[in-house]
């Protein structure tokens, strides 16, 4: 398959509307795209925060993901194998799991912190019942 011939690959999907009425859709696709470092490494900026901001499916488990860098607002779209969106989806969960943990650390120094001034209130006894 030449150059011109993979930049107007397309598929045509049939959709049956509520009404009954049936329309084909004709999508165009690009071809398949590869970024150096993987889709969550920025090509400019380097950050490894890259993100999708939309995604659907494409002909032969393909997707076609638009994403960004929020650091320098890079951004680009593009066909991406299956495999590059689940290498993407598990770095994604890594972020999760880092950002969920970070959460947690921050909510229990919060709250070691509120403790430690209400006990400090409770002993000069400056909370009183009408306080609650």
């Amino acid at each position: 398959m030449n150059d011109r011939q993979r930049q107007h690959q397309h598929s045509v999907r049939r959709i049956v509307l509520p009404s009954g009425r049936s329309i084909e859709v004709v999508r165009f696709h690009e071809t398949e795209r590869s970024l150096p470092g993987g889709l969550n490494v920025c090509p400019q900026c380097e950050s490894e925060l890259v993100q999708p901001l939309a995604w659907s499916e494409a002909a032969e488990d393909r997707w076609e993901l638009t994403l960004e860098c929020p650091n320098c607002r890079w951004s680009t779209e593009g066909v991406f194998t299956e495999e590059q969106v689940h290498e993407l989806e598990d770095k994604l969960d890594e972020g999760l799991a880092d950002l969920l943990g970070d959460l947690r650390r921050l909510a229990h120094a919060n709250m070691a912190d509120h403790v430690e001034r209400f006990v400090a209130a409770l002993q000069r006894d400056l909370i009183l019942p009408e306080d609650f």
